[in-house]
């Protein structure tokens, strides 16, 4: 898919915006930058919606985000809930079909996975995991993000199974690559589940119609907002589906997956304030 043109996005009129978070809105070290709030905090002032749209859980919401002034909403779980930000409060849920936490209680040893099961806002991991990340570091992801944002639990698929009706998201994370595409087959037929993925080494398994498009979809019914008044940011597969929706898809530079061919326009890295420049470019005309 081809970029459009500068001059064919300028003519849109953006009401909405809705923002991933790692990898796009939050630089390398997970930080939002002075310029990328500037930006988000006049745009919110002009009255536009701004939305945070990520795979994290609200529990794993950091303070630097929800103290941006004007965010009105997140999306989280890759899609399970749309909660107020201010609040926490969940408008809107769709969660995994019990027999699918069956599936992925069997895969996770087949394939010699860990997971991360999120339940109600909050993930969880296996106790042992989170020891050995607090013992050695973590080679793919940011080690500290993990020790502040998983709870353990002395049997994550035990508590999974437990809670199998309210199950919103599991990431299944493979320490190589190599283990990551011999279990991806075995992943991608469970049944009456989606398949995305966020970083390198996982695959984050939502109910049927789990997305970040879909939840988008039903908030933008809400805020009698349309698709095509809607600027999207991402960086990983599973903004794909909220790109492609959006009146103007932007990736940033540090895309990755695939992304980049479905984008509209591809805006600087994650570590150059690339959201504040596209939303100075086609939100506040600067």
């Amino acid at each position: 898919m081809a970029f459009k043109s500068e001059s064919e996005l300028l003519k849109k009129n953006i009401t909405t915006v809705a923002l991933d978070l790692d990898g796009t809105t939050f630089n390398s070290a997970g930080d939002i930058s002075e310029e990328n709030v500037r930006a988000l905090e006049e745009a919110a002032a002009k009255g536009v919606h701004i939305i945070v749209s990520t795979g994290r859980s609200y529990s794993s919401l950091p303070d630097h985000i929800k103290n941006v002034r004007g965010i009105e909403y997140a999306i989280t779980s890759n899609g399970a809930h749309v909660n107020i930000m201010a609040t926490g409060e969940q408008i809107y849920s769709d969660y995994l079909d019990p027999a699918a936490v069956r599936e992925i209680a069997v895969l996770k040893d087949e394939t010699g996975a860990d997971i991360e099961v999120f339940i109600e806002g909050r993930a969880y991991v296996d106790q042992s995991y989170y020891d050995d990340v607090k013992e050695n570091g973590c080679a793919y992801r940011n080690a500290e993000y993990v020790l502040w944002s998983r709870k353990p639990v002395p049997d994550v698929s035990a508590l999974m199974l437990e809670n199998s009706k309210e199950i919103e998201n599991v990431n299944f994370i493979y320490e190589t690559l190599e283990m990551l595409e011999d279990a991806r087959p075995k992943v991608n037929a469970i049944k009456n589940a989606t398949i995305t993925s966020s970083f390198p080494n996982n695959l984050e398994v939502g109910g049927p119609h789990t997305s970040k498009k879909t939840a988008l979809a039903w908030l933008l019914k809400e805020l009698k907002a349309s698709a095509d008044e809607l600027m999207c940011c991402g960086d990983a597969p599973n903004d794909i589906a909220m790109i492609e929706m959006a009146g103007i898809g932007v990736a940033v530079a540090n895309a990755w997956g695939g992304l980049r061919d479905h984008a509209d326009f591809m805006t600087a890295s994650n570590d150059d304030d690339g959201v504040a420049k596209a939303i100075d470019k086609f939100v506040l005309h600067k």
